[in-house]
């Protein structure tokens, strides 16, 4: 049934670079507004998955000397052995991130945590969590519905590994930065970036 009547697996909208700009420009000066800035640039800048963005600690991140942040990805679905990755952020995200920690403090190992009554809660945040911070923020910087529906909790993922593919980087270089096993996977992420570019 599936060979006679095909059907194209639904892609998440990508959150470019130019996307990502009009959801940090949006974010409200509150401790909600700092987690999410942190959230949104670290997972754009690691193009991690959902799981894996809230399953980061404290001791996954280093700052290096540089101002930049070295974070440890441990496991992903595509990581059952748990070797891990390894990723670098910017000086802007760095900075996000570890403002984020100054005012959450040392009561909790989890890099983003829940906040309730504006005190953080020592727990990791639901994967779901980060779809909702994405869909929020969408549709607070003034895009359509039909737009915010477009955006998961995937398209960070899916926007910077276009935004790479713009730039001239070839498929194994951002198989190796995504951490991606199947390149059939990361082609349908990169199929409307290829179009932009050949139409361009």
């Amino acid at each position: 049934m599936r060979r006679a009547k095909p059907v194209r697996p639904q892609q998440a909208r990508g959150l470019t670079a130019a996307h990502l700009e009009r959801f940090l420009a949006v974010q409200p000066k509150t401790p909600w507004g700092m987690r999410n800035t942190a959230m949104l640039s670290l997972g754009y800048e690691l193009m991690t998955r959902r799981s894996e963005l809230v399953a980061l600690r404290d001791e996954d991140i280093t700052l290096r000397g540089d101002g930049t942040l070295r974070v440890l990805i441990r496991r992903s679905k595509a990581d059952q052995e748990g070797q891990g990755r390894v990723a670098f952020t910017s000086v802007d995200t760095a900075q996000r991130v570890l403002d984020w920690q100054d005012w959450r403090g040392a009561s909790t190992q989890w890099l983003f945590c829940p906040i309730y009554q504006e005190r953080p809660v020592d727990r990791s945040l639901s994967d779901t969590t980060v779809k909702t911070v994405v869909k929020t923020a969408a549709k607070q910087a003034g895009y359509a519905a039909e737009d915010v529906r477009a955006f998961s909790g995937h398209s960070m993922r899916v926007g910077a590994a276009q935004d790479l593919l713009r730039k001239g980087f070839d498929t194994a270089a951002i198989m190796r930065a995504g951490g991606w096993k199947s390149v059939n996977v990361l082609a349908r992420y990169l199929e409307y970036a290829e179009q932009n570019v050949w139409e361009a």
